[in-house]
């Protein structure tokens, strides 16, 4: 169980991270505020690789949470009084609370993107591949273990830049079969999740994976990416990285303030907020 947090009164949220200018963040958390009539301030901080801790100590008590993107969500975990499972399972915190003991820090990354998924597509998906090996192919991998998916496949550019996010996935209880293999052997999928940039998805990398039923794009800029187009053109499902922000928005928006998010009312917000860039 969630410890409360110090203060349901706090009034000053934020996102760190470095760069950060361009989060769709702020434009979510103040939609909710506003749908709901809180008052509340929501901003974007730049904060540096090893700043976080020294930052998180010059807050004053009107703070009552931070998002936290990169590259500082493992110094998150560092700093915080209290860690949840799924943050410690992701190896990463995208979320701090502030609560009567310190901060608690947690992930949710990982069920966001369990939302996500679920919310274009009800079906059973037994495979999945992972293009990339980073932190999101971590959190991403868990979300799918959660959903059920039996055999994980990181495709990756250098195996091992990939051995956390492998151990990450293969500790999950449900015990997913996981494998690491070179990128251009990324295998064909019920499932294909994108973690690499758009440069990196060749039009022989999307001819090969061309038949998945669900493709899940993590980012929102340059879209449509190669894969997106190529999904879209077979029928495939695409659930985005607006998906996934929105979803892991609105459970961090709840631990902040105690209200559930409004889905829609965030989701209208980035979208308009994605359009006038």
């Amino acid at each position: 169980m969630l410890s409360e947090p110090a203060d349901r009164g706090a009034v000053r949220f934020g996102v760190v991270g470095d760069p950060v200018a361009h989060s769709l963040s702020p434009a979510l958390h103040r939609a909710g505020y506003a749908a709901l009539g809180l008052t509340a301030s929501y901003d974007a901080v730049a904060v540096p690789k090893g700043g976080l801790a020294g930052f998180v100590a010059g807050l004053g008590p009107e703070w009552g949470g931070l998002s936290v993107t990169a590259p500082l969500k493992r110094e998150a975990l560092a700093l915080a009084d209290e860690v949840t499972a799924v943050a410690t399972a992701a190896g990463g915190a995208n979320t701090l609370v502030r609560t009567a003991r310190g901060w608690r820090a947690d992930n949710t990354d990982v069920p966001g993107a369990v939302a996500a998924i679920r919310e274009r597509s009800s079906a059973t998906h037994r495979t999945a591949t992972v293009l990339g090996g980073g932190a999101t192919a971590a959190s991403v991998g868990l979300a799918l273990a959660d959903l059920g998916v039996a055999t994980i496949t990181l495709a990756v550019r250098t195996e091992a830049n990939a051995a956390e996010a492998l151990a990450a996935v293969r500790a999950h209880a449900a015990g997913p079969q996981v494998a690491v293999v070179p990128l251009a052997e990324a295998p064909v999928a019920d499932v294909v999740v994108a973690t690499i940039p758009a440069a990196a998805q060749t039009p022989e990398l999307c001819v090969r994976l061309g038949e998945a039923a669900v493709l899940f794009e993590v980012t929102y800029n340059d879209w449509p990416t190669p894969l997106v187009r190529s999904a879209e053109q077979a029928g495939a499902v695409v659930v985005s990285g607006l998906d996934l922000l929105v979803h892991q928005a609105v459970l961090q928006f709840q631990q902040f303030t105690g209200h559930p998010g409004p889905l829609a009312t965030m989701r209208e917000a980035g979208e308009q907020a994605l359009a006038a860039r």
